[in-house]
């Protein structure tokens, strides 16, 4: 039976040039039916991937970063429709997290070979707040999302991934000072002071080797929740972090496994997830256990 593709494309990708041509060659020479959909706004990743829902489709694949893709997983959520991510951003840090190639041929193989891949679940992390997309990789409340927002697409476009650390330098000395943050984990208070709070579902930083730390599992049902100090700031920018992950006592002190968090923070700060900003404290996730289903190499 010939299966539908969707793909949902984002022309403001890292990519200047969307390979229309590729995917026309690629789907058509192993008898796949396929047709494209762009992304104009913020969300029309969700709204768009609804529709292919609505549509019968059979796969869903999505060309552009982070944010675009978290936005199709969003509106794929509860469906039973796999998602194929075909890397065209700044960062493409969840497919490097999931091990799919970067070429785009060798991407769109995972759909057109099916030998060649296999269907993995992850979790998802979600708030409270519908309106707010989905994310795969790690959501940040303070520093982190201040370097999201010092990373502007002139950066983006020039210097890739390192955009988000030269963003940091900035967001480090704009704001020296620590927060406080008052969590509820699993339903339990903790109270800590730090630049950022964490809450990361996938370890990977985007750059070879560099993780957040290793017991962080993108499919184990559970969200790592970090507070950053100062003093876990070398540990965090630093590639030796590579080897060891944030040190040991970030490790031992402010790092926690729960299935729901809440963040309340003095003063109010900035939130963003998978490079996308939410708006502002305080916010409230949880996380969607096998929640997405994504092709990723045998």
């Amino acid at each position: 039976m010939k299966k539908n593709v969707r793909v949902i494309l984002n022309p403001s990708s890292g990519s200047k040039d969307p390979p229309l041509r590729v995917f026309n060659q690629l789907f058509h020479q192993t008898g796949y039916d396929w047709d494209m959909v762009i992304t104009k706004q913020r969300c029309d990743g969700t709204i768009l991937a609804k529709k292919a829902i609505q549509d019968g489709v059979d796969i869903v694949a999505v060309y552009g970063g982070d944010g675009t893709v978290m936005e199709v997983a969003g509106g794929l959520y509860g469906s039973n429709i796999p998602l194929a991510i075909l890397p065209g951003g700044t960062g493409n840090v969840l497919s490097m997290e999931l091990g799919i190639p970067h070429k785009l041929e060798s991407a769109c193989a995972l759909i057109t070979q099916p030998e060649k891949s296999q269907l993995r679940a992850i979790d998802l992390g979600l708030t409270d707040d519908e309106k707010l997309p989905a994310f795969a990789l790690r959501a940040g409340v303070g520093l982190e999302a201040n370097m999201l927002e010092g990373a502007d697409r002139e950066l983006k476009d020039r210097y890739g991934i390192f955009a988000y650390i030269m963003g940091g330098i900035q967001a480090i000395r704009d704001e020296p000072r620590e927060a406080r943050y008052y969590l509820t984990l699993d339903g339990q208070s903790v109270e800590k002071s730090g630049l950022t709070c964490l809450i990361a579902n996938a370890g990977n930083f985007g750059v070879s080797g560099l993780t957040l730390d290793p017991r962080v599992k993108i499919d184990d049902g559970l969200l790592d929740v970090f507070v950053i100090r100062k003093m876990d700031l070398t540990g965090l920018f630093s590639l030796a972090a590579s080897v060891i992950g944030v040190n040991e006592e970030l490790d031992k002190a402010q790092h926690w496994q729960v299935r729901s968090v809440m963040i309340e923070t003095e003063p109010v700060q900035s939130t963003q997830a998978d490079g996308e900003m939410w708006g502002k404290s305080p916010v409230k996730i949880e996380v969607k256990p096998q929640a997405l289903q994504i092709y990723v190499p045998v």
